[in-house]
């Protein structure tokens, strides 16, 4: 098994180099920030990639999952790292789509999963948790099993109880915006 402390530092490092934006910014959620965490620029090179897949497939073998996914883009990197590490070997991924396909399966959830399969849902940062509520919303109609959700880094604004709310499993974070920035000017 890997150290996952390690793995958590390492996550924390690449997150702080490559992931934080300092300078105005709109959100998702149409709020202005001063800073923005843009988590997959850190999950998609391979020393972030690796670390995330190591603690999410511990999370969700911890979980008893048995697939790791969530919202189209902000899930796929993620989920992906969960199922590339030894860990996550015996894990499927998913990820929910924004808009149901007109064609094809007409699937509002892709992926090799299927009614009962227990789930690890993902994403990679967390402001106000809208996008994770409502893919939540779409996987629970699936009659898809959620058993967790995590974030790569929590933001801090509400996200994660919202979340949690919608869930009715537990949410936690990897990071939290306070160990990624903690001298931002919105630090309360």
């Amino acid at each position: 098994m890997a150290d996952l402390d390690a793995a958590r530092q390492t996550l924390l490092a690449e997150v702080r180099e490559h992931s934080l934006v300092i300078g105005e910014v709109t959100l998702s959620s149409g709020a202005v920030a001063q800073y923005y965490v843009d988590a997959r620029r850190a999950l998609l090179r391979p020393a972030g990639f690796l670390a995330a897949g190591e603690l999410i497939a511990a999370i969700a073998l911890e979980a008893g999952a048995s697939a790791v996914g969530g919202p189209a883009t902000a899930a796929i990197p993620p989920s992906c790292a969960a199922l590339a590490v030894p860990a996550g070997h015996g894990l499927v991924g998913f990820f929910v789509r924004s808009e149901r396909k007109q064609h094809g399966l007409q699937r509002w959830v892709e992926g090799p999963v299927e009614a009962g399969d227990r789930c690890l849902v993902v994403e990679d940062t967390v402001t106000s948790g809208g996008s994770t509520a409502s893919a939540i919303e779409r996987i629970v109609e699936q009659d898809l099993e959620v058993v967790g959700v995590v974030a790569v880094v929590d933001r801090l604004a509400g996200g994660g109880e919202r979340i949690e709310a919608a869930a009715g499993a537990p949410y936690r974070a990897l990071l939290t915006i306070d160990e990624v920035y903690p001298d931002r000017p919105d630090r309360g």
